[in-house]
């Protein structure tokens, strides 16, 4: 079945990225793993745009409307033992409909707490994250990440060792 990565977005944006060229970072950072995997507490990222909507606000889904090309960078915390119907969605390039019907289709969440009750993990760690996988063009023409790698990145990187946190799994949305 073939997949259309466009299917969410307005079709008026659709010929302006599917002719973009992204430039890759080589070599690709690569960190081995210090202890076996069912000895390792494992984090989850996703770039699903989701939040908790007990604690946290949504992502800025308002300026990305009125600039298409601006996602936003900041980051949104999930508790590992977050249920459905406290999971906010509002990405404008994804069906959330399927996100709020199942969380673990972007954070598997809880199939990651299945792998660490059966013992597959070490642990599950109690705080996954959540980025807006969206991010516009900069300067440069590429995606401007620098907000992402100057700030967010390194404090979801701070929390996630402090917790000790030894691997992370990205699902991309």
């Amino acid at each position: 079945m073939p997949v259309d990565d466009f299917l969410y977005l307005p079709r008026s944006f659709v010929a302006g990225y599917e002719n973009q060229s992204i430039a890759r970072a080589d070599p690709v950072p690569f960190a081995p793993l210090r202890r076996p995997i069912r000895e390792a507490r494992v984090a989850l990222v996703t770039t699903a745009g989701i939040w908790d909507r007990d604690t946290d606000p949504p992502f800025d889904y308002e300026r990305e409307r009125r600039e298409p090309l601006w996602g936003d960078p900041s980051y949104r915390v999930i508790p590992a033992d977050i249920r459905r119907e406290r999971v906010g969605a509002g990405h404008l390039h994804l069906n959330n409909d399927d996100l709020l019907a199942d969380l673990n289709v972007a954070l598997p969440v809880h199939r990651l707490n299945e792998l660490a009750a059966a013992g597959e993990v070490g642990a599950a760690a109690g705080a996954h994250y959540s980025f807006m996988g969206f991010q516009g063009r900069g300067p440069d023409g590429g995606g401007d990440t620098r907000e992402w790698q100057e700030r967010y990145g390194p404090e979801v990187a701070a929390r996630m060792q402090a917790e000790g946190v030894d691997a992370v799994v990205v699902s991309p949305a």
